[in-house]
Formats: structure tokens, sequence, C-alpha cells
């Protein structure tokens, strides 16, 4: 008879206890009442406290931007960003920004035909993160290939800038289902873009149940484009690192009930604690 280990076989060696918050929102510009809405976000954000936070179709406008509002309530002075002309106000960008309680030592800003991306370098205390937020831009139902080509430009660029034992997270709106190819591009259920690259889903690997839509029709905002309820905002985790760094452990969604009345955005948010 087989004799049964005392302990399992430990692929990655001893396990990391520790961890680091991601979350991730697409927090609607300025569209609506934002400066209500942005209280909500603040409240819901501070609740949560990140350690690295994501934001999509995040503004700036001249020198004032949500960054430098959110920063110091949040307790996150370093952050980066980058957009384009808002539909909202032409005065104004849409972008992704990246913000980080830690220092980010680089950035980079990257378009891969539909998806624009912010990507940073950031010194956490136990070692490099690499982060990049990413927003897609073909959002109708019948863009599939759009994303996919994007995904897979995205993805020969991850692959190439990663630093192998450096935890690597990308976090966004993909307006992807989790079954549609652009994302099973991505998760290993399709052909990989890039041999030796290939991602966590954190909702899937920790979410304790549940579908996790970020877009539900529960939520008034969201009531306007006629959609069926979609789970369309991701954290992804590259394969674990040493000690399994990147390692999902749990998710949740936040920003799913008014505050003040008012939902803070016409998405829920997603956050996830990675072994860090």
């Amino acid at each position: 008879m087989a004799q049964v280990p005392d302990i399992p076989p430990q692929f990655y060696g001893e396990l990391i206890e520790t961890s680091a918050r991601i979350v991730t929102w697409n927090v609607w510009g300025l569209y609506g009442p934002w400066q209500e809405r942005e209280a909500a976000i603040l409240a819901t954000l501070e609740s949560a406290r990140p350690d690295i936070l994501v934001l999509t179709e995040s503004w700036a406008r001249g020198a004032d931007s949500q960054c430098r509002r959110l920063a110091d309530r949040l307790g996150m002075p370093h952050h980066a960003f980058n957009g384009v002309t808002a539909q909202e106000d032409e005065a104004a960008l849409s972008g992704v920004a990246v913000m980080s309680r830690w220092p980010i030592s680089s950035t980079e800003g990257h378009t891969f035909g539909s998806l624009r991306v912010q990507s940073a370098r950031i010194d956490g205390p136990r070692g490099r993160i690499q982060v990049h937020g990413a927003v897609m831009d073909a959002w109708w139902l019948d863009e599939s290939q759009d994303r996919q080509d994007a995904v897979r430009a995205f993805c020969a660029h991850a692959h190439a800038s990663q630093y192998e034992r450096t935890p690597l997270v990308v976090a966004g709106d993909f307006n992807a289902d989790p079954d549609s190819e652009e994302m099973r591009l991505l998760t290993g259920r399709a052909a990989a873009p890039v041999k030796g690259l290939s991602f966590y889903d954190a909702w899937e690997v920790a979410g304790g149940g549940g579908r996790g839509f970020t877009w539900s029709n529960a939520n008034p905002w969201a009531v306007q484009l006629l959609w069926p309820d979609r789970r369309i905002d991701y954290i992804l985790t590259a394969a674990p690192r040493r000690g399994g760094a990147g390692h999902p452990l749990a998710a949740a969604l936040l920003g799913t009930a008014p505050v003040g009345g008012i939902y803070p955005s016409d998405h829920y948010a997603l956050q996830a604690d990675i072994r860090y």
C-alpha cells in the first residue's frame, strides 16, 4: 500500500502568508451627478483600504484630477494616469489610473488596438509588483474580434516586459464575459497568444461563489443599455511566482449598494487579495 505523505507537494516552495489588496473600478468619469457619485466612490474605497487601485474611466481636467482628489483620503500618494478626450466633457480626459500606497518606480502608457493600458512598476515593502490597468474601448457585443486582436497584442507586450519573479497583475474593464473568446485567450481556455503567459481570474479562483456580475440591472445607472447582467471587470494574475506570489486568496464586489442614496458608478468594483 502506498504511504500517504504528511504534507502535500510544495510546488512553489513555502507559501507566502501575507497579501496585498487590489481594487479595480470603472468609475464612469464625469457622467451624471459625478460629484455626489465621487463622494460615494471615496466612502466605498475608504472602507476597502486597497493597497493598489486601478480606476477606469477616471478623469483629469487641467490641474484637477480624480487621482489628486482621492490620493490623500485613501493614503495613496503615488499614481499614474493616461487618457483621451472625454466624451462627456471635451475639456477633460478620460482614461486609466493606477494608484498605490507604495512608490511607483516607472510608468508606461500604451494602446493595443481597442485596449488602452496604463502600466506601473510598484515598489512595495516585500518587492516589486507589475500592474497593467486596462480599459477596452470596443464595448458592443459584436466587437469581439476587435477585443481578441487587442488581447493578442497586449499579451505579446506583457510577456516581453514581465519579470518572472515579480507578481504580474492585469486589472480593469474588458467589456467581455468570462466565456468570450477574448477572455479565454487570457485564461488558458483557448490557445494562448504567447507561450508562457496565462492568467488566473481572481473571481473564479477566490470569489466564493456567485456570478460576480459587475454590470447589473439592479444598479439604476446600468439599466439604460438594456444589457443582461454581465461580469466584465477583472483582476487577473499571471501564474504564481515562487511562494505563490500573485495567487488570489479572496475576491469580492464593492459598490453594490447606494451610499447616501446614490450608486457610486454604473459598474460595481472588484476587490482581490493576492499573496504578496
